[in-house]
């Protein structure tokens, strides 16, 4: 995993699955490219995420007998993003659905999961084996030619004028890349100082994601006067327990399922079918930051075995899935006020049951979609969640075609950025599997926009 050159046609600052899909696609067209990974081994945060991809019109929805569309994913994703995401660029990303299937394909790589989540007005979150796909991208990848230096982090970015020709890593070596550099190294979920520069709302949140997502890449670009996009949007993902590793994918959505959240002092206070990130919002407002998802034997028969956001058997074996006969006990377990989580559930339930307007707007499980279900059937559960900053959706400014572009809207001649660290993409909030789905796909369209330069 050494190279005799430190000049190569294009190099690639990170490892996770926007930068393998990109050195994939160069040296499969016999480009010689290298990979800067700063973490000694590659996945970044796509190895710690679900596996989830957001497509539309797949053979899999067909066989479901799911009708969807490219223009209805549009809707659906513009309308999440709260029409602050740039149009063309979701433009782009259903346009190249094809190769991102395609690959999918390729890799085998394929679950028979398919469900409908935040965001979604149909079922479009098609699950993948993220492991597999990873390394069937970086064995590809490798088998081709490329080459992977890892636990070599880049602190900088070599210009030839105004056009950017490599980048410095920390050992003060420098690595060409003749026709371009692409960016794909994350956002800033483990920064501290640029949650608190940008979002300080949101710097209460569990750190998690990717223990490389500092923000390199950002700095790097920011300091050649790169562009920012939905930085001030982003937000945490509520669904996570305070206790989970980082090795441990451990969020559950069992409100999309039927559940209700209740605060620490036993009350609703959100409409629980709305995206994950903004509940997550909602939840760093409550008293200690913290909910719980509180269902019932109904939900419960729900779940998934080793699906992640739905596999409450995994909880149970972690200990974090409380349960009890009945309410009073399930309130008394998790140390509410006495009385209060029956009196939330029995307004809850007649507001179901009677099919009354909830005080909240909750009108379905999911987006409004699907449902609801009383809290009825006992034994009864909580799952105590928090707010995880599993993701910064926001970055550097791009074009369609993946590269960076200035403050003025102008490219920076030779930077392409790919996955977490690009902005535009999710406006105000977050479909489920549009990021996997961004990151393979513009991994794709970064290699190719370089590969036009050759």
């Amino acid at each position: 995993m050494t190279t005799r050159s430190d000049e190569f046609d294009a190099v690639i600052v990170g490892g996770g699955l926007a930068g393998l899909a990109a050195a994939q696609r160069l040296a499969a067209q016999h480009l010689s490219v290298a990979i800067v990974e700063k973490r000694d081994r590659l996945g970044g945060s796509s190895a710690l995420s679900g596996g989830w991809f957001a497509l539309s019109g797949t053979a899999r929805q067909r066989r479901a007998g799911i009708e969807d569309s490219d223009d209805l994913f549009l809707s659906d994703m513009a309308d999440t993003g709260g029409g602050f995401a740039d149009e063309a660029l979701l433009r782009a990303l259903i346009d190249g659905q094809a190769n991102a299937v395609a690959a999918i394909d390729h890799a085998g790589v394929w679950t028979d999961e398919l469900k409908i989540s935040a965001g979604m007005t149909v079922a479009r979150a098609h699950l993948v084996s993220m492991g597999a796909l990873l390394a069937h991208l970086e064995h590809e990848a490798l088998a081709a030619g490329a080459v992977i230096l890892p636990a070599r982090a880049a602190v900088g970015l070599v210009t030839d004028g105004p056009r950017v020709v490599g980048i410095t890593s920390q050992d003060g070596r420098a690595l060409i890349g003749r026709s371009g550099v692409v960016l794909a190294s994350g956002g800033f979920s483990r920064s501290r100082e640029l949650l608190e520069l940008f979002v300080p709302g949101q710097a209460a949140a569990m750190p998690y994601g990717g223990a490389g997502n500092t923000g390199d890449g950002l700095r790097m670009a920011w300091m050649l006067g790169a562009g920012l996009a939905d930085i001030g949007h982003v937000s945490g993902t509520y669904g996570q327990h305070a206790e989970t590793k980082d090795d441990e994918h451990e969020l559950l959505t069992a409100n999309y399922l039927g559940a209700i959240l209740v605060n620490s002092r036993g009350e609703r206070f959100t409409d629980e079918s709305q995206s994950y990130k903004v509940l997550g919002s909602a939840v760093l407002s409550q008293p200690d930051r913290m909910a719980f998802q509180v269902f019932d034997s109904t939900v419960r028969a729900r779940s998934r075995p080793g699906v992640p956001l739905s596999d409450m058997e995994r909880l149970e074996e972690l200990g974090h899935l409380v349960s009890a006969p009945t309410i009073p006990a399930l309130g008394h377990e998790l140390g509410l006020p006495t009385g209060r989580l029956e009196e939330t559930v029995a307004r809850y339930n007649d507001h179901v049951i009677a099919r009354r307007q909830d005080p909240f707007g909750r009108r379905g499980l999911v987006n409004g979609v699907g449902d609801l279900v009383p809290v009825a059937r006992g034994p009864f559960y909580a799952y105590a969640a928090v707010t995880a900053m599993t993701s910064t959706y926001g970055g550097l400014s791009v074009a369609a075609d993946s590269s960076v572009t200035r403050v003025d809207g102008t490219r920076i001649d030779g930077l392409y950025a790919a996955g977490e660290i690009a902005g535009g993409f999710h406006g105000a909030s977050y479909m489920t599997g549009t990021a996997l789905t961004k990151a393979l796909v513009f991994g794709f369209v970064a290699a190719d926009a370089i590969a036009l330069t050759l």
